[in-house]
């Protein structure tokens, strides 16, 4: 068994509805009793400005599954709400889900990367990734504080509790 983290985005459709759909289907993914969510931020998009924002959070759990059947039950997800795989990168998406860690293992697959590539640099990441494991030290040795001290908020802003 293995503790994951999940990132969540979405900023088309009811990007809100979306969000909290997923964080439901992620818990057929979950061992019993281990799934949580961070709470939910509004943030600026990453790519093209000419998109609206995104609703981004994080979730943890344990999961019984192996990194690679994770990524295909993230990506089956990711289909059931309407994502489409060809889209522009870092363009608009009606869900979009990234396995942030997965325990302490590094992985270099050629579908899947872990830690994520990018999760140092994002303040949509780092913020709720915080929120739920604040001492959080990563597999490369780099305690999440540090990160979030380099990494401004860009205007994100937490939403309130539904």
């Amino acid at each position: 068994m293995s503790t994951v983290f999940v990132a969540l985005g979405a900023n088309l459709g009811d990007p809100l509805a979306q969000i909290r759909a997923a964080q439901q289907a992620l818990a057929a993914l979950a061992t019993p009793g281990s799934l949580r969510h961070s709470p939910l931020y509004h943030s600026m998009p990453m790519g093209p400005a000419d998109q609206p924002p995104y609703i981004n959070g994080v979730s943890t759990f344990d999961t019984e599954l192996a990194p690679l059947a994770l990524l295909d039950a993230l990506q089956s997800i990711e289909l059931t709400h309407g994502r489409v795989r060809k889209e522009e990168r870092w363009g608009p998406r009606t869900l979009d889900l990234d396995m942030l860690l997965y325990g302490e293992r590094h992985i270099e697959e050629e579908r899947l990367t872990v830690p994520h590539y990018g999760m140092k640099q994002r303040e949509f990441v780092l913020y709720p990734l915080a929120d739920l494991a604040p001492g959080l030290v990563l597999p490369c040795g780099t305690p999440l504080d540090r990160l979030l001290h380099d990494c401004p908020t860009n205007g994100m802003t937490r939403l309130s509790p539904q």
